[in-house]
C-alpha cells in the first residue's frame, strides 16, 4: 500500500513464528467472526512443514476446525487428511469439569475413608470459589496436552472476553489456592477437624493429606503459568478485520496481554480488499474509466471505493500503534470461502510471503 514505508517495520508476515523453534504453545484470538480458525489452521499447515509433530486444539465451544479441514475431527488428537504430523482436536471446558467432578465422586466412594473426606472437601473447593471449575478443567486440558508429546500447539480459542479469562486461570487458581494454605496456616486445626468430620480419619492426617493435594495442583498450575509467561515458549497472535470495533477489539487485547506477561508480538488483518493496492490508485483508475462503465458498474465501483477507504483507515491505524513494535500481516479478501486442506494450504502461503505495501 503506497501510504506505507515498511523498509523500517518488521517483516508483515508470521515467518518469525515459524523460525522460532522453543515456541510450543501460539494462541490465536480476536473478536467472534474476524477469521481466527483460518488463521489457526492456516499456521498450523505452515509449522507442519518445519516441526515433527503439531496439534491445533480448539477451546472455542462453537467448533469450527471439522468445517475448515472438512474432516471430523472429535475430542482426541485426530490426524488431518494429507499430512502425517499434524492434527486436531475441539475440547469443551465445560464437559470436561462434569467428567472431572465425576471422578471425583467415583474416587471418592472407592476411597478409605481418609481419602473420602479429601475428594469431599476438594469438591466443596471447587464449587465455592468463583471461576475455579473452569480453571481446574483448563489446568487438566494443559497436563493432557503436555503428555501428548507434540512439538507445537496451536490454541483456535473463543472470541476475545472468554479467551482472556482462559489465559487468567493459571493466576486465579494460584491466588484461590495461595488463600487456602493461608488459612491452612491461621485455621490448620479446624480445617482438619472439618475435613474429619467429612470424611472420618484422624485430623492431623487429613490436614497433610488434603495439603498435600493441593500442593500438587498449585505445583502444576505454577508451571502453566511459568510457560504461558516465557516468550520463549508461549505468544499470542491476534487477529482482527479493518473496521473499527476489530480494531478497537484487538488494542483491548494487546493490553490485557500485556498485563498477564503474555508475548504478543503478530497482529493478522484479515479480510483486505486489494492489500497491494490504496484507495487512491483505484479511484484514479475509476476516474479514468468511469464514462465506458454502465451505471450500475459505476454504483458497483462506487460501493467498493467506499469499503476500500474504509479499511486503507484503519489499517493506517494499525500500522500507526503496531507497525513500530508488531509484524502486522495482511491477509487477502478472496472470492471463495477457505475450506479444505488445498485451499488452507495454498492460503497460508500468504501468512509467510508477506503483501508488498510499496
Amino acid at each position: 500500500m503506497a501510504d506505507f514505508d515498511d523498509s523500517d517495520l518488521p517483516e508483515p508476515s508470521l515467518k518469525n513464528i515459524i523460525d522460532q523453534e522453543t515456541l510450543q504453545w501460539v494462541f490465536v484470538g480476536g473478536k467472534g467472526g474476524v477469521g481466527k480458525t483460518t488463521t489457526s489452521c492456516c499456521l498450523g499447515v505452515q509449522l507442519a512443514k518445519y516441526r515433527k509433530k503439531v496439534l491445533i486444539v480448539s477451546t472455542d465451544p462453537a467448533h469450527n476446525l471439522s468445517d475448515a479441514f472438512c474432516q471430523k475431527i472429535g475430542r482426541d488428537p485426530t490426524p488431518i487428511n494429507g499430512f502425517e504430523n499434524l492434527s486436531a482436536m475441539e475440547i469443551d471446558a465445560n464437559d470436561d469439569m462434569e467428567k472431572m467432578q465425576q471422578q471425583m465422586t467415583e474416587s471418592a466412594g472407592a476411597a478409605s475413608e481418609e481419602e473420602a473426606g479429601i475428594f469431599s472437601l476438594m469438591s466443596e473447593l471447587t464449587a465455592s470459589i468463583p471461576g475455579i471449575d473452569e480453571a481446574m478443567s483448563f489446568s487438566e486440558l494443559m497436563k493432557q496436552v503436555q503428555s501428548m508429546d507434540y512439538d507445537v500447539v496451536v490454541f483456535d480459542t473463543a472470541p476475545t472476553g472468554h479467551t482472556l479469562r482462559l489465559l487468567s486461570f493459571p493466576t486465579i487458581l494460584e491466588k484461590a489456592l495461595g488463600k487456602l494454605m493461608d488459612l491452612k496456616d491461621r485455621f490448620g486445626g479446624i480445617i482438619g477437624q472439618a475435613t474429619a468430620m467429612l470424611g472420618g480419619g484422624n485430623p492431623g492426617q487429613m490436614q497433610d493429606m488434603m495439603l498435600g493435594r493441593l500442593e500438587e495442583t498449585r505445583a502444576i498450575i505454577n508451571k502453566v503459568n511459568d510457560a504461558f509467561q516465557d516468550p520463549d515458549l508461549t505468544t499470542f497472535v491476534c487477529v482482527c478485520i479493518p473496521e473499527f470495533l476489530s480494531i478497537f477489539e484487538t488494542e483491548r487485547l494487546v493490553q490485557e496481554l500485556s498485563k498477564f506477561g503474555i508475548d504478543a508480538h503478530n497482529i493478522v488483518v484479515n479480510q483486505v480488499l486489494f492489500p497491494e493496492k490504496d484507495a487512491e490508485e483505484l479511484g484514479q483508475w475509476l476516474e479514468e474509466n468511469k464514462g465506458s462503465l454502465p451505471k450500475e458498474a459505476q454504483e458497483i465501483c462506487a460501493k467498493l471505493m467506499a469499503r476500500k477507504k474504509m479499511q486503507d483507515k484503519y489499517i493506517g491505524q494499525c500500522f500507526d500503534l503496531y507497525g513500530d513494535d508488531f509484524n502486522v500481516t495482511l491477509m487477502p479478501l478472496l472470492d471463495y470461502e477457505v475450506r479444505g486442506v488445498d485451499k488452507l494450504k495454498d492460503f497460508s502461503e500468504n501468512l509467510i510471503n508477506p503483501v508488498d505495501l510499496e
